[in-house]
Formats: C-alpha cells, sequence, structure tokens
C-alpha cells in the first residue's frame, strides 16, 4: 500500500500544524500552554531559557527606520541564526513519531473500511426497497380491483333495488290518486255533516265542551270526522311515505351516482402505471385524510341504503292494502247518526239562552264593584303623594344635621327622633303602596272577570247563532246512500 505525504519541515520554516501533533517552533508562544497528545512527552532536561527563544526570534535583521536602527543592525550581526540545528533541541521523541504514522494509519484504514461498508449496505437497501416497492405497488393495484368488483358488485345491487322502489312509487301513487277521486266524490254526501263539524269547532272558549249536544252528536261526529279524518289521514300517510320512497330513491340514485365516480376513479387509478402519463408529485398528500368511511361503514352504508329502501316498499305495500279496506268502509257509517243528533239541537239551544241571561246579571254586578275599587285606588294614590313632603322634611333635616363641624356632629335625641321619623314615614309608605297594590290586583282580577263575563256572552251568542242558525238551517236534508258510497 502507497503511502502519500510530505518530508519533514525544518522547524524555523514554520509547517502547517496537524490535528495530532503541535506545531514545532523556538517561539515562545508556540510552547506556553500548549497541551500535548496521550503518550508524547518533550525530551526531559532540554529546555532553553526564554532568553534564547527573543534571540532568536531578534536575531533575524529587520529594516527599521529610527533612532534605534544602527543598534539592532549591529546586534543581529553578533547572533546566531536558527539554521543551525546543532543550538535546537527537538520537541518529540522518534517514538512519538512512529505513534504518529501508525495512529493515521490506522484511521485512514478505519475510514476505508467505512466507506466500504456503507457502500456496500447502500446497493443492498437500495436493491431491496426497489423489490419492497415493486411489491407495494403490485398489491396495490390488486386491492384497487378488488375495491373495483365490490363496487361493481353493490352497482348491481341498487340497480335492482332502484328498478323495484320505482315500480312501487308508481302503485303507490295510483292509489293516492284513488282516494283522492273518493274523497272529491264523497264531498257532496258529506256537506251537511261536515259543515255542522266545522261551524261547531267555531265555537270559542268554554262552550267547547262535551254538552247535550255533543254528547248526542258525539256518535255522528265520529263518524263523520272518522271518515274524514281516516281518509284524510291515510292520505297524507300516503303523501308521506312517497316522500319517503323517494327519499329512499334519491339515496339510492346518490349512492349509485357515487359508486359510478368513484369506480370511474378506482379503474383510472388500477390503469396508472410508472409510465402513465398525468401522475405527479402530491407532497403531503399521503398525510392527509380525507376519508369519510372504512370498508365496514362504506359497505354497510350501502346495505343499510338497500334495507332502508326495502322496509319503505313494504311499508307502501301495506299503506295500499290499507287504503283499499278503508274505500270500502267509510261509505256505511254515516247516515244512522243523523236523526238523533237534531232532537238535542234543539235542547241545548234553549239550554244557551238560558246562561246568556244569567251572565248579563252577573257583567252589571261586576261593573259597579269595579267603580268603587277604582275609588279606592284614587284614595290610596293621593295618600302617597302626601306623605312626599313629610319625608322629604326629615330627610333634608338629616342631610342637614351631617354638616356639623368636627365635636358637633353628635348623634343626639333629635338625631334618633329623626331616623325614627324617616322610618315611620318610609313604613308607612311600603304600607299604603302593598295595600294600593292589593287594590290595583283587586281591580285586575275584577276587570278580568268583566272581560272574561263579556267574552262569555260573545261566545253564548257565538254558541246560538251557530247552533240555532247554521247548523240547524242545514240539518233539514242529508244526502241519499248512493251519493255516499260515491258511485254519483
Amino acid at each position: 500500500m502507497e503511502l502519500l505525504g510530505s518530508t519533514l519541515t525544518a522547524t524555523y520554516s514554520r509547517p502547517k500544524t496537524s490535528h495530532f501533533l503541535p506545531a514545532i517552533s523556538t517561539m515562545a508562544s508556540s510552547y506556553r500552554g500548549t497541551q500535548l497528545p496521550h503518550g508524547l512527552n518533550p525530551v526531559s532536561g532540554q529546555w532553553r531559557s526564554h532568553s534564547y527563544p527573543r534571540q532568536v526570534s531578534s536575531a533575524v535583521p529587520s529594516i527599521r527606520q529610527g533612532r534605534d536602527g544602527t543598534l539592532d543592525l549591529v546586534r543581529s550581526k553578533t547572533m546566531y541564526y536558527p539554521s543551525n540545528r546543532t543550538l535546537l533541541s527537538t520537541r518529540y521523541t522518534p517514538d512519538d513519531w512512529h505513534k504518529s504514522n501508525q495512529f493515521n494509519y490506522r484511521e485512514s484504514e478505519s475510514s476505508r473500511n467505512s466507506a466500504e461498508r456503507l457502500r456496500k449496505d447502500t446497493l443492498r437497501l437500495m436493491q431491496d426497497r426497489e423489490q419492497l416497492t415493486r411489491r407495494t405497488q403490485e398489491y396495490t393495484s390488486k386491492n384497487i380491483g378488488e375495491r373495483l368488483n365490490d363496487i361493481v358488485f353493490w352497482r348491481s345491487e341498487l340497480n335492482h333495488e332502484i328498478d323495484n322502489m320505482v315500480t312501487e312509487i308508481a302503485a303507490l301513487a295510483e292509489v293516492k290518486r284513488r282516494l283522492e277521486r273518493a274523497m272529491a266524490e264523497t264531498e257532496g254526501p258529506l256537506q251537511v255533516s261536515q259543515e255542522c263539524l266545522y261551524h261547531r269547532e267555531k265555537r270559542m272558549s268554554i262552550d267547547l265542551v262535551h254538552d247535550g249536544v255533543e254528547k248526542n252528536l258525539i256518535k255522528e261526529v265520529e263518524v263523520i270526522k272518522s271518515c274524514q279524518e281516516r281518509m284524510r289521514r291515510h292520505l297524507d300517510r300516503a303523501i308521506a311515505q312517497l316522500a319517503s320512497n323517494r327519499a329512499a330513491q334519491h339515496e339510492l340514485e346518490r349512492d349509485l351516482s357515487d359508486k359510478v365516480t368513484a369506480q370511474r376513479i378506482d379503474d383510472r387509478c388500477h390503469h396508472l402505471r410508472n409510465s402513465s402519463d398525468g401522475i405527479s408529485y402530491y407532497r403531503g398528500v399521503d398525510r392527509l385524510d380525507p376519508s369519510l368511511s372504512l370498508p365496514e361503514s362504506w359497505s354497510k352504508f350501502t346495505d343499510d341504503n338497500i334495507l332502508q329502501s326495502q322496509s319503505e316498499r313494504a311499508a307502501s305495500h301495506k299503506l295500499r292494502d290499507e287504503i283499499e279496506v278503508l274505500l270500502n268502509t267509510t261509505s256505511n257509517e254515516m247516515w244512522s247518526q243523523f236523526n238523533n243528533a237534531n232532537v238535542a239541537f234543539t235542547n241545548r239551544i234553549s239550554e244557551t239562552a238560558d246562561t246568556k241571561n244569567s251572565l248579563q246579571t252577573h257583567l252589571a254586578k261586576t261593573l259597579q264593584e269595579i267603580f268603587q275599587t277604582e275609588m279606592l285606588i284614587d284614595s290610596l294614590k293621593k295618600a302617597l303623594r302626601d306623605k312626599d313632603n313629610p319625608l322629604k322634611v326629615a330627610q333634608t333635616r338629616l342631610e342637614e344635621r351631617t354638616r356639623r363641624p368636627n365635636v358637633e356632629l353628635c348623634r343626639d335625641n333629635p338625631h334618633y327622633r329623626l331616623v325614627g321619623e324617616v322610618r315611620e314615614i318610609e313604613d308607612t309608605i311600603q304600607k299604603l303602596q302593598d295595600r294600593l297594590i292589593e287594590a290595583e290586583a283587586t281591580l285586575h282580577t275584577l276587570v278580568k272577570t268583566k272581560v272574561t263575563l263579556e267574552h262569555d256572552l260573545s261566545v253564548k251568542a257565538n254558541s246560538l247563532f251557530l247552533d240555532q242558525e247554521k247548523c240547524m238551517g242545514m240539518r233539514k236534508s242529508f244526502p241519499s246512500t248512493p251519493r255516499l258510497v260515491g258511485y254519483t
């Protein structure tokens, strides 16, 4: 093995310093405080005094201008030059020199071995990572292919369910139209009972009771209202069911659209290769996680949509059967209760007229009591106003007495009397205010009672008008049975 290097330079030529050995120099600054490497020691007993380095450093003639130039020139001729090697002592021994060389050899060999190991490990790492990258890409392509198969399967399931749902929506829409036509056909036969029910629903407040008329009309009302409500309820259910069916269909179609988009994207990803066009760097995309689902939740989402659609279809089929039964039964439940209600109307009209007369008597008495209570409130307010000036006088006296100087500011009997007077007046005002509040509350109650009586009178007048004019005026006739069933 060839070793490259340079010969040892003379000490006076100031060679470049080594990281292993310190520089060899006769200057005093070169050995003062210098730390030698471990195992290297200077030759003992060979040091010179500090005067010798100064002589050496000054032996070189220097050209200086000034008054001491001649003296320096003479001194330089009498000094010895450092090229005389016999006058210098070496700093290191030959053993130190050989140790330094061996150390450099070992360091060089260790560096080469490390570099060779690094090169071999790097080549092996590159080959392993290339194989790993290829296997990972192949496995990823396989996973994308499996994902495509799953998407195709669920697409077929969604298409099948959408076709079934479209058929069910059309069938339910047809039954809904039949129900609407049946309600339109029974509108004429149900007009009398419906108008009576609507007019009596216009009764206000307390008259909306289960009175004698209501008890006798309840069967007719139940029949009429039941027929109408059942038909309306079933119609509302049909509308709601259609909305649910269309919502389920919308979810299926949206899921199908997402599946189509996902299939197109995954199919493109599945056919991407290292040589494909359109591939690029997207820094940080691996750290993002825009995913909204996992494979289990993804398949469960579509499965839930299909199950929900199937459940809606089953409910829709059941509702269609119920509507068919309803259309056959509602036309037979109306006629038997018509005559009994007419007798109850006459009795209720007489009772309502008597009650109205009693309410008018109570209203007159209440108005008189309201007048007297208002007079009392005015008296209380005047008494409260009369207490303002005495309170001001007492408080002013207290405030003025607080300005007495020094020891004159005494808590004497007048002070206690003034404090007692203020508190007594405030207590009187408080009691009067409490009594005023009570009187106003009583007045408020009386006014509220008056409003209630007046409202009740209007309610009774309204009930008389509805029962006597509206309902009895319409209940002179009733549709025939063929018209109730909607055939004509």
